[in-house]
């Protein structure tokens, strides 16, 4: 039997916990260092034996309460204390407890599983340094979370998106005393969790410790890495030793690379639903983190969170550019060019075919009685017949060539580092190919062509009317021909 010293033959304590076998455990570890100890199954309990009297150490064994359902209640507890020694039990994927109760009043905490030895450890330690921690929020250099809050500002202001975020968050908590190593996890396309930066020494990489860097809400160590189970559950994950989550081979990897302790952070998300992803710390030595310690890394994650949704804006803005651009350059029907952009393009290559001396040619087709198309089968098949006819001429164009689709039934191709010879070689080739083509509903149709070749001092719009012009004269020699342009 072990006996009891001077002081701890007057010492009085309360352990709550909802679970009888918690209860009995912490009994048999640690009954003998106090006089009297109280065993509480529930808040109510415990609140009534605060009541009648303050014990000298309050112990809270967090586990299997619900912060949703017991926070108010068990704050109430720590508020009681009015500053008397609490310990805090917390379990280490429930770490998000800690700020939350710390905020109510001084506590002390330990991360659990414990085993026997090491629980009796923690409530000596807390017994004999009642105010430990006044002592640490005393020894917090507040400069240093300034600091760290100050360099995660600029990197949200700076990204330019998801991935340079990511990196300079890194960056930025690795610069925080302690902080061995930093990863962002960020969940992509719905539910993939991937691994997008880390920061830290050669050698340690969160990739091979966790054998993938994508689909990880699905890995075999989700349970048990803290940055996993932040994403996973939106609380923030906090285990002191390695070997806390049971996991041998990680515990054995994490050792190896001078990893004493590690700390998860969600990212919340806009709304209610799954965080955005998580931030993981790795740290060289185990600490205990003061109540504005526990702030600051909750604003990063906050940061992170509003840099993320700024990146998101910031591409969204993009693709809604880009897509306003394509309606208002891009013909709706044929996906070519329209009118308008069609005439700022030929201005670039006449600019362009002045400056290098390189002729440039423009070619003016439409389809060939196009009305009765419409009149005698419908309006329905003249718009495939004229996708089709688009569709067909970019098929033998080359890749710097440009179709126009410049009214109705009308085109222009524009035909860089291309002479009149050349032009209407081209043309030829088109107006073959559209007639060849088959089109649904009406068999076939045919074009009549104009080539223009771009004069010394020509402007576009005359080029455009002499193009036009050889085109009418095509359309007069019976259809479904080129003519050449007069100069």
């Amino acid at each position: 039997m072990v006996e009891q010293t001077e002081q701890e033959a007057g010492r009085t304590g309360i352990y709550l916990s909802p679970m009888a076998q918690r209860r009995a455990e912490f009994a048999d570890a640690c009954a003998s260092l106090f006089a009297r100890l109280h065993l509480a199954d529930s808040a109510d309990v415990a609140a009534s034996l605060l009541a009648r009297a303050q014990p000298d150490l309050l112990v809270i064994d967090l586990d299997r309460f619900e912060p949703s359902i017991d926070l108010d209640a068990l704050g109430d507890l720590v508020s009681r204390r009015a500053g008397l020694p609490t310990l805090l039990l917390c379990p280490f994927g429930g770490a998000g407890w800690l700020p939350e109760l710390m905020a109510r009043g001084p506590v002390g905490y330990a991360v659990t599983p414990l085993d026997a030895a090491a629980l009796r450890a923690a409530v000596e330690v807390r017994l004999a340094a009642p105010d430990a921690a006044g002592a640490a929020a005393d020894a917090v250099d507040l400069r240093t979370l300034l600091d760290l809050r100050a360099r995660v500002q600029a990197a949200v202001i700076d990204a330019e998106d998801a991935h340079t975020l990511s990196e300079a968050l890194c960056a930025a908590l690795c610069a925080w005393p302690g902080v061995l190593h930093a990863g962002v996890f960020l969940l992509k396309d719905g539910n993939d969790l991937q691994l997008v930066a880390q920061q830290g020494p050669d050698g340690l990489l969160l990739g091979a410790l966790l054998q993938r860097t994508d689909r990880l809400l699905q890995a075999p160590l989700r349970h048990a890495f803290p940055g996993l189970l932040a994403a996973a559950g939106g609380v923030a994950a906090l285990v002191e030793a390695p070997e806390q989550p049971g996991e041998p081979a990680l515990a054995a990897g994490l050792r190896a690379h001078g990893v004493a302790q590690a700390l998860g952070l969600p990212i919340p998300a806009d709304g209610p639903g799954a965080p955005r992803g998580a931030l993981s710390l790795l740290f060289g030595a185990a600490r205990a983190f003061s109540i504005d310690e526990w702030n600051t890394l909750l604003d990063v994650a906050r940061l992170a969170a509003l840099g993320l949704r700024h990146a998101a804006l910031g591409q969204e803005n993009d693709h809604l550019l880009a897509r306003l651009t394509y309606i208002s350059t891009t013909d709706a029907l044929t996906g070519v060019a329209n009118r308008r952009h069609g005439e700022e393009l030929l201005d670039k290559e006449i600019k362009r075919a002045r400056r290098y001396r390189v002729p440039l040619a423009l070619l003016s087709f439409d389809i060939d009685r196009f009305k009765a198309v419409n009149d005698t089968y419908g309006y329905p098949v003249g718009d495939v017949a004229l996708r089709t006819v688009a569709d067909t001429a970019r098929a033998v164009l080359r890749a710097s060539d440009i179709l126009v689709r410049s009214g109705g039934e009308e085109f222009h191709i524009i035909a860089p580092h291309t002479s009149a010879i050349d032009g209407l070689k081209m043309a030829e080739k088109v107006r073959v190919a559209i007639e060849q083509a088959e089109i649904p509903g009406c068999d076939h149709v045919t074009v009549s062509l104009g080539v223009a070749q771009l004069g010394d001092q020509e402007s576009g719009d005359s080029l455009t009317q002499r193009a036009d012009a050889a085109l009418a004269r095509a359309k007069r020699a019976g259809r479904n021909c080129v003519e050449l342009a007069m100069q």
